[in-house]
């Protein structure tokens, strides 16, 4: 578990470069899931999604413990590779993304456009994260992780601005590398809240939740053509040992579910949300027999979507 302070610490950090996102209740969406649900927009966030907490908190931390470094290198399906992007050009490093071929056009753009080095390289995201470590000891670079204490602990800062507003009977979170419900177990703990934490992962990628049910870590292929965020192959192992003991179950939501939710997130509120950024409503309007009446959470954790695909999941593909 992570302390309070450090926790307080990672809050001010984020803080100082992005104020806090909104929690909103939607009356549609009430009337849609048979509850009421508190929408957590960290689509709202300057990169369009949660990850940039994280970066911002690694970065600061990064620069501190090794204030010579240069270059860092990591490996995304996007919106991790942003908050790099993003956090690097704020402390001075120099940053290159590796990401797997076919990889959203829209997100490779919005990470070059922040300055970093692409490269496209593998078919899914563990190969891009496995030559991501290669350049590392090729070029001397930092291999920033896709899971570490401190990014836990910068995304863990949206997490205590919900429960500091919002004390829910259950929250659905998404998992694709896990440093996002990782982060709602830690805050949980700080806030002293008794909220049930439900994960949500892909249906076609549930290295997770086999995990979760197996009690170690088992690698799962992944399919799904719509949630890239959660297109997680090897779960790691900290993260599960955390989902193991803290969250209460993992269940798994087809590309269909993803796509039906992120129609209901834009027809009840008029956001965008990625395939990612729908899970957590997905989860729940998958499980909402059980949920009438109660109070649940459901963070929009991103927005960044290409606009191709959402124009095919409005249509109904």
């Amino acid at each position: 578990m992570i302390d309070r302070d450090s926790l307080d610490n990672a809050r001010r950090i984020v803080r100082a470069a992005i104020p806090p996102t909104p929690q909103q209740r939607w009356p549609l969406l009430d009337a849609r899931v048979g509850a009421q649900v508190w929408v957590k927009h960290e689509n709202h966030t300057a990169v369009g999604a949660f990850k940039l907490r994280g970066g911002l908190v690694y970065f600061d931390a990064l620069r501190q413990r090794e204030p010579q470094l240069r270059g860092v290198v990591s490996a995304t399906r996007g919106n991790h590779g942003q908050s790099v992007g993003f956090a690097a050009r704020r402390h001075g490093f120099d940053a290159t993304i590796v990401v797997p071929h076919g990889n959203s056009v829209e997100k490779n753009a919005a990470m070059r456009a922040l300055g970093v080095e692409l490269v496209e390289h593998g078919a899914d995201f563990q190969a891009a994260r496995e030559h991501a470590a290669q350049l590392a000891r090729e070029r001397g670079l930092h291999m920033v992780p896709s899971f570490h204490d401190d990014l836990v602990r910068g995304v863990a800062s949206y997490w205590l601005e919900f429960f500091e507003a919002v004390q829910p009977d259950v929250v659905f979170v998404p998992i694709g590398q896990g440093s996002g419900i990782c982060a709602c177990v830690a805050a949980r703990a700080h806030a002293g809240v008794a909220t049930r934490i439900v994960g949500v992962v892909s249906a076609h990628a549930t290295a997770y939740q086999q995990s979760f049910r197996a009690g170690r870590p088992i690698e799962a292929p992944v399919a799904t053509l719509l949630a890239d965020g959660m297109a997680c192959r090897v779960p790691d192992a900290q993260a599960l040992d955390v989902i193991r003991r803290e969250v209460d179950d993992v269940i798994a939501v087809s590309d269909d579910a993803i796509a039906a939710a992120m129609r209901a997130l834009f027809a009840d509120t008029h956001n965008v949300a990625e395939g990612a950024g729908a899970a957590a409503l997905a989860g729940a309007l998958a499980q909402r027999a059980a949920l009438a009446g109660r109070c649940i959470g459901v963070p929009l954790t991103g927005g960044n979507v290409d606009s191709a695909v959402f124009a095919r999941v409005l249509g109904g593909g």
